[in-house]
């Protein structure tokens, strides 16, 4: 028999937390004060504001996996900048190498003897010979997008609903009860309907794959290869052999986006699972946390790119690119993250470390008779409150429970862990420790007995 939680617990629960978390971090509540005078909502971003808690912690500092905030509390971060940071903060090898960089210049739009390396790495890694650079993964996907438009003259791009892809117009698109593609309810000020750009369909339904494709409308599939920000959504067995297999058959490009599954290991899931896409994009922990971001592509696709761009009478960005992209200090941190951060014993340490908190994790759910569950990929986590794991992402939307999922976050918060906001995700880095892990744990089995009562 499942456990349920009484939600009228919870709220007292989760009002007791957020009086912990005001008694124990008063200069953020001032500074958070203070920032409304000059920042919107008084955060550089707007989304800082949905932490758990009535504001966020402001950080004095931050070094390995742990970091402090300016009222002097410590924490173990299992958020890492939501795979930003999942080198850890500050890695060595990447600090030395800004600080010999930024001696020698920062920004040049020539390219420098890193680059080079760095593209030898990616390839490596991923397959794919030939790689351009962006600063961000957003940017990388955008650049992509519009590649494939290019070479195939098709108009339309096809994504998954609720999937994650930064901020790319053409992907805040969902599938709706009757199947029709309309914007997501969160995509602020789109310039376009998405149905114009966009098809959106389910993650793992094969036939509404096979229908949108059979129109050849569509000049690339953008995926990941699990979905990662609705909770870790992975393929059904042979989902990818079949997208493969499909896109193929309609002549449709397949864009696979690691910038969350390099959790998987040193070459993503695409090089533990032998994927075979047409391009990939990668960012955040590319550089370690400074903006860096990348786009492979196959033979094939080069050449055509290649072409494409041979044909054009105007030799400028066209909307790929930019001034600050491939500049010197991203891609020396880049280099020095790949070669001396990113290594397969660091992966290995990282999932023996994510092997571990799953087992405490599902140790806890099953003492209690809850009806939850996790799911790994690599060295990243999460938890659902639900005892079957999704298949598609309007199902995890469904199963949401915001107010259980703020007070795990706020009660882990005020016992010194940092999980990831929006869903309960964590992520190893090379610098966290089975200590660590064994804290998430304890404390993870505290805040479900305090909801038990």
């Amino acid at each position: 028999m499942t456990t349920e939680i009484d939600h009228k617990r919870l709220s007292q629960l989760l009002e007791s937390e957020e009086t912990l978390f005001c008694s124990r971090t008063p200069r953020s509540a001032e500074m958070f004060e203070r920032s409304k005078d000059s920042l919107l909502a008084g955060v550089p971003m707007p989304w800082m504001t949905d932490w758990a808690g009535p504001y966020p912690v402001f950080v004095d500092s931050a070094e390995g996996a742990r970091f402090r905030d300016i009222d002097g509390n410590d924490y173990i971060d299992f958020c890492l900048g939501d795979t930003g940071a999942m080198t850890g903060h500050s890695p060595p090898p990447t600090v030395s190498a800004i600080e010999g960089q930024a001696d020698k210049g920062i920004t040049l739009m020539l390219p420098s003897a890193d680059s080079a390396a760095v593209g030898e790495d990616l390839k490596r890694r991923f397959g794919l010979p030939y790689w351009q650079f962006a600063l961000t993964a957003t940017d990388a996907n955008r650049f992509a997008l519009r590649l494939c438009r290019a070479i195939t003259r098709r108009p339309k791009v096809l994504v998954y609903s609720w999937c994650y892809h930064g901020s790319v117009d053409e992907t805040f698109a969902v599938t709706d009860k009757a199947g029709k593609t309309v914007s997501r309810p969160d995509n602020i000020g789109p310039p376009v309907d998405p149905a114009e750009t966009t098809v959106a369909v389910e993650w793992n339904d094969l036939d509404a794959l096979e229908r949108a494709l059979a129109t050849e409308e569509i000049a690339c599939v953008l995926a990941e290869p699990a979905m990662t920000n609705i909770g870790i959504i992975l393929p059904d067995p042979g989902y990818h052999e079949a997208l493969r297999e499909l896109t193929r058959k309609y002549g449709t490009l397949l864009i696979i986006d690691e910038t969350h599954t390099i959790c998987a290991g040193p070459g993503g899931y695409t090089g533990e699972h032998g994927l075979e896409p047409d391009l990939l994009t990668i960012g955040k922990p590319l550089a370690a946390g400074v903006p860096a971001a990348a786009y492979g592509m196959s033979e094939q696709v080069a050449a055509m790119v290649t072409e494409y761009m041979d044909s054009l009478e105007v030799a400028d960005v066209g909307g790929i690119g930019g001034t600050l992209s491939g500049n010197a200090l991203s891609l020396a941190a880049m280099r020095a993250t790949l070669e001396n951060v990113l290594t397969e014993e660091a992966f290995r340490s990282m999932i023996a470390r994510c092997e571990r908190f799953e087992e405490g994790v599902n140790g806890v759910i099953s003492e209690n008779d809850l009806g939850w569950h996790a799911v790994r990929i690599g060295c990243r986590i999460e938890y659902k409150f639900r005892p079957d794991p999704p298949r598609n992402g309007s199902e995890a939307v469904a199963a949401e429970d915001r107010d259980l999922d703020r007070f795990m976050h706020l009660h882990a918060l005020n016992r010194g862990v940092l999980m990831t906001p929006f869903h309960s995700m964590a992520l190893m880095s090379p610098a966290t420790t089975d200590e660590d892990v064994d804290r998430h744990t304890e404390a993870f089995g505290e805040a479900v007995r305090d909801l038990l009562g």
